[in-house]
């Protein structure tokens, strides 16, 4: 399991890491299920400052459907971290905080359209490309030309189906890199179904990856004919 590390080049600031994020980035999480994800990040850093937490659900729904959510939203909102609710980033007039803010990552781990079929159904496939799709669309514009968009998704079948690099391309961003994800990683992550009578029930990850995307770079077009002697 990787440790907090504060980076060599951020020490004389102070900024502290747990695995690819750092407490001098500016954070955004979508689709957090019980905000523990974004809780495990404030908890790293000693702060919530630079971070933004929401999930599709409402408060009222959280209590609802999570039993820690409430309390993990309340640590988050103590730790200074700004907490949203009921926010679908797939639309394309999201809060406008949101609209206000470019960030340096954006993180949507394991995103997924709801149990309404098998996973292997093409519906259903269909369905989690539309999300994930609208996604890319969407938070393509809210990050810095450096920033990354990070997705953390199965890689075993059905799931490879989605081919969520094809959808990332075509909003014009490019992979950058694709590690492993390790759950053990972010302490008191508890990933959530988030849907059914068995919302708050967690379910295998162990095949997962961490998907970093950036935006293309519009390679330069030169006219070498200007170059050329053309005589007298």
């Amino acid at each position: 399991m990787q440790s907090i590390t504060v980076a060599a080049n951020d020490e004389a600031a102070g900024a502290k890491w747990l695995k690819h994020y750092s407490s001098a980035q500016s954070i955004l999480v979508v689709g957090d299920g019980d905000f523990s994800f974004s809780l495990s990040l404030a908890t790293a850093f000693g702060s919530g400052d630079n971070l933004v937490a929401t999930s599709l659900d409402t408060y009222a729904d959280l209590g609802i459907k999570y039993g820690n959510a409430l309390s993990n939203v309340s640590e988050l909102e103590r730790m200074g971290a700004t907490v949203m609710h009921g926010v679908d980033v797939t639309q394309m007039d999201p809060p406008r905080d949101l609209l206000l803010r470019l960030f340096d990552r954006i993180v949507f781990n394991l995103p997924h359209a709801g149990f309404n079929g098998r996973e292997d159904n093409k519906v259903m496939i269909s369905l989690h490309q539309e999300l994930v799709r609208g996604f890319f669309r969407w938070a393509r514009g809210r990050i810095w030309p450096d920033g990354e968009i990070h997705v953390t998704h199965k890689t075993k079948h059905p799931y490879w189906i989605w081919d969520i690099e094809k959808l990332a391309s075509d909003s014009s961003l490019a992979l950058i890199d694709k590690v492993p994800f390790d759950k053990k990683d972010y302490p008191g992550y508890n990933q959530k179904r988030g849907d059914g009578w068995r919302c708050d029930q967690d379910f295998p990850i162990e095949d997962c990856c961490t998907f970093k995307f950036g935006v293309q770079q519009k390679s330069a077009t030169i006219d070498f004919s200007s170059f050329f002697y053309t005589g007298l």
